[in-house]
């Protein structure tokens, strides 16, 4: 294994120290090391491995900054340095390696790039980097992703921190937003057979100083698959399902979530076809399944026709229809009227010698329905500490129609309704 990192200045100067295991290693093997580049030129730097009176040093430079990592262990050289396949190879097989190349790139990547100002402005995050891409001396976490998920970006840092040292508002306000997109299956019987929602929790935040906010959820047991952002505190919300966070200033997303196995759906659509004789006789209906208490509006309705088809005659009792060059066909409800049910129906003419249509369009249908989360998610209360003056709060609701799908029931005339479903079934899209 390795026991030390050193991150040097194109000086000389030591920026950074790192021990990775309870064996020390002293400063003075730098000195050392500085002393022989000094009387043997840069070409030394070249070479990556160096054999000193009591360590192997293993090196690498970029950008100016000289790699510096130490063991007493003799070990494959390569091995300390290369990064990619033989992380996993080493790492897997306990081989005493810490892999060099793969510390420089990371943190070139995290920092956008690597000088000396960028390492001791950030000296923190690199810190805690190493912390978690080094366990004992050996590689533990090296993918950037991942680390991102643990260690916030400077980017995001600087962006918290100027809420303490920039940021006034003349009106403390902020906004929590629950945005969610129901999907759903529903069977040509209408039956439901799955529905679940996506959901984030959005923040508008424009509170001066360093506000600390907790918002915690009338029942957040219905939650699943819960996602963060960087800001907040994880053992709050472990420990009492709480979440607490320091909120960066403007728009981010503080939370995504699932709520699984849901009972109902707001809106219905009935797709039927009816094909014979080089025709196809299509009606949908659109109603309220289950009524959320607002109002449901943006509803549009969109198909594409079959490649067979040659023309079409629709129209609707309310809304209007257009078909497109593409042979896209939009249907545009906008709200369901109270006094009657939309309804679109016409004809399809078939190309000459397709007697019934055997491919079946997708239906693809949008809604929105402001002030409601149907997932059943209440924000219980909003707490703010640490604030100048009284900040004012907003809550809002959305739902909108994520992916819903929907057998098609088609049938020919004097045959009665197909009932193979690799016939009949069509999915209905709600995006």
């Amino acid at each position: 294994m390795l026991q030390c990192i050193f991150l040097l200045s194109d000086s000389g100067e030591v920026m950074l120290e790192k021990q990775l295991t309870g064996h020390r290693v002293d400063r003075s093997i730098c000195a050392w090391f500085w002393d022989q580049i000094l009387t043997q030129g840069d070409s030394l730097k070249l070479v990556p491995v160096i054999a000193s009176p009591t360590h192997y040093i293993f090196q690498v430079v970029r950008e100016g900054i000289t790699f510096l990592a130490c063991t007493q262990v003799e070990m494959p050289p390569l091995m300390a340095i290369e990064f990619g396949f033989w992380a996993d190879m080493c790492y897997s097989s306990c081989c005493d390696v810490f892999l060099i190349c793969g510390v420089a790139d990371v943190l070139s990547d995290y920092l956008d790039g690597l000088n000396e100002d960028l390492i001791k402005d950030n000296f923190v995050i690199v810190y805690e980097l190493l912390d978690e891409m080094i366990d004992n001396g050996f590689p533990l976490t090296t993918e950037p992703n991942i680390l991102r998920e643990m260690i916030a970006p400077p980017n995001l840092v600087s962006k918290v921190l100027s809420v303490v040292t920039d940021l006034k508002h003349t009106s403390n306000e902020v906004y929590v937003d629950l945005v969610e997109e129901m999907d759903a299956t529903i069977s040509r019987d209408g039956t439901l057979v799955k529905c679940e929602i996506y959901g984030e929790v959005q923040v508008n935040s424009h509170l001066s100083g360093l506000p600390d906010l907790t918002l915690s959820f009338a029942n957040p047991s219905i939650l699943n698959d819960v996602r963060f952002h960087p800001c907040v505190r994880l053992r709050p919300w472990e420990a009492n399902q709480i979440l607490s966070f320091v909120p960066p200033d403007g728009q981010f997303k503080l939370m995504s979530y699932r709520v699984k196995k849901l009972k109902n759906v707001p809106i219905y659509v009935k797709p039927q076809l009816t094909s014979d004789l080089g025709t196809c006789r299509i009606n949908v209906l659109v109603g309220i399944r289950n009524d959320p208490g607002k109002a449901i509006d943006s509803i549009t309705v969109q198909f594409r026709l079959p490649p067979c088809v040659v023309s079409s005659d629709l129209s609707s009792n309310h809304g209007g229809v257009n078909v497109l060059a593409d042979k896209t066909c939009s249907w545009t409800i906008g709200r369901i009227p109270k006094d009657k049910a939309p309804s679109m129906s016409g004809t399809l003419v078939l190309e000459t010698g397709v007697e019934r249509l055997h491919v079946f369009p997708t239906f693809q249908v949008a809604f929105r329905i402001m002030g409601v989360a149907l997932s059943g998610l209440k924000i219980d209360k909003l707490e703010l500490l640490n604030l100048p003056s009284r900040p004012y709060k907003g809550f809002r609701a959305l739902t909108r129609a994520g992916e819903f799908q929907h057998f098609v029931l088609w049938s020919f005339p004097g045959g009665g309704q197909e009932t193979n479903v690799a016939s009949y079934s069509e999915q209905l899209k709600i995006v």
